[in-house]
């Protein structure tokens, strides 16, 4: 039997958000130069006419999953909660105005990201975790091991 492998794909952007009624700083609108690191498992192809024979993903498709489903989208973005003042104001403006159910902190971004990514990967190839980071020195991890089974 083929060893379970993880294989680990990092990814940056650029992107702005603020914390609707929080008591610190981060209520104003600011920016991150964000980090994260995808990372998945699974057991490598054991077909050896298969241009993938000892993968489990290409790290190719793994980057184009992770561009397509989260990096294209949230790139010089600002992510808002839905119901935050001037949403629409600064959509007009600005254009790329991402408003979401709940608010924008890198614990929750991370939760919808992990659930993002789930949604899209190969069967074969399991999530097994994201390390985002929010500056240089702050970041936040999923790992699929710690979530309640559904």
């Amino acid at each position: 039997m083929q060893s379970v492998v993880r294989i680990t794909k990092e990814f940056r952007y650029e992107g702005g958000h603020a914390l609707v009624g929080y008591d610190g700083k981060c209520r104003h609108l600011h920016g991150h130069s964000y980090l994260l690191y995808v990372t998945v498992t699974g057991r490598p192809c054991t077909d050896p006419e298969s241009p993938y024979f000892g993968m489990i993903l290409d790290f190719k498709q793994l980057k184009k999953i992770v561009e397509t489903t989260l990096i294209d989208r949230f790139d010089h973005a600002l992510v808002l909660p839905e119901g935050a003042q001037l949403t629409e104001e600064l959509q007009s403006a600005y254009g790329n105005v991402i408003t979401l159910p709940f608010q924008p902190t890198s614990e929750n971004m991370v939760s919808y990201f992990a659930e993002q990514l789930m949604a899209v990967l190969p069967e074969h190839v399991q999530l097994f975790s994201l390390r985002y980071y929010e500056t240089v020195s702050s970041y936040v991890e999923w790992f699929a091991a710690d979530q309640p089974t559904r």
